[in-house]
């Protein structure tokens, strides 16, 4: 794993999170208990910071990135970020999904106990009501969110997770 200062500034990795081996983690990146950097991820906390809560996933080849003194990345509690997916300078509320492939830019605000689907593209400053979720290019709600899909997907993913980084550990 690549693990590096910018400025003076380190990343912040709790004991409990599990970093893979060729993931990258640069600059002001402050990450809460149990997270999940996988494979290939690249978090860079080099032009803005990037905090995030606990229990976050992040999965193989996904980059979380901010732009320089204008839009850092906030990331809330129980958020899976799926394969792929690209993270920049916004900010995710607790307890939401961002499906493999998807991209969430500058300024825009997924609001609790949603759904970004794979493969959507969130264009700057879009906000995602909590309850909702949103797919397509340029992504719009499809419906509200169930409780099934909540527990199904949502909490199931984040969970599953946690197990997962026990068996690399």
């Amino acid at each position: 794993m690549l693990i590096k200062s910018i400025k003076g500034v380190s990343p912040q990795i709790p004991e409990s999170c599990f970093v893979a081996e060729n993931a990258t983690i640069v600059g002001e990146v402050t990450m809460g208990e149990q997270c999940t950097i996988w494979y290939n991820a690249v978090l860079r906390g080099d032009v803005h910071y990037i905090k995030m809560g606990n229990k976050v996933n992040v999965q193989d080849g996904a980059v979380i990135h901010c732009t320089y003194q204008k839009s850092p990345t906030n990331i809330g509690n129980n958020v899976s970020i799926g394969h792929n997916a690209l993270v920049h300078g916004c900010t995710i509320h607790d307890n939401v999904l961002v499906g493999m492939g998807s991209i969430i830019m500058d300024d825009c605000v997924v609001e609790s106990n949603s759904i970004i689907a794979a493969g959507a593209v969130l264009t700057k400053g879009t906000h995602v009501p909590s309850g909702t979720v949103f797919a397509g290019m340029p992504a719009k709600k499809i419906k509200d969110i169930s409780a099934e899909l909540l527990e199904g997907e949502v909490n199931r993913i984040a969970d599953n997770y946690v197990k997962y980084a026990s068996w690399n550990k």
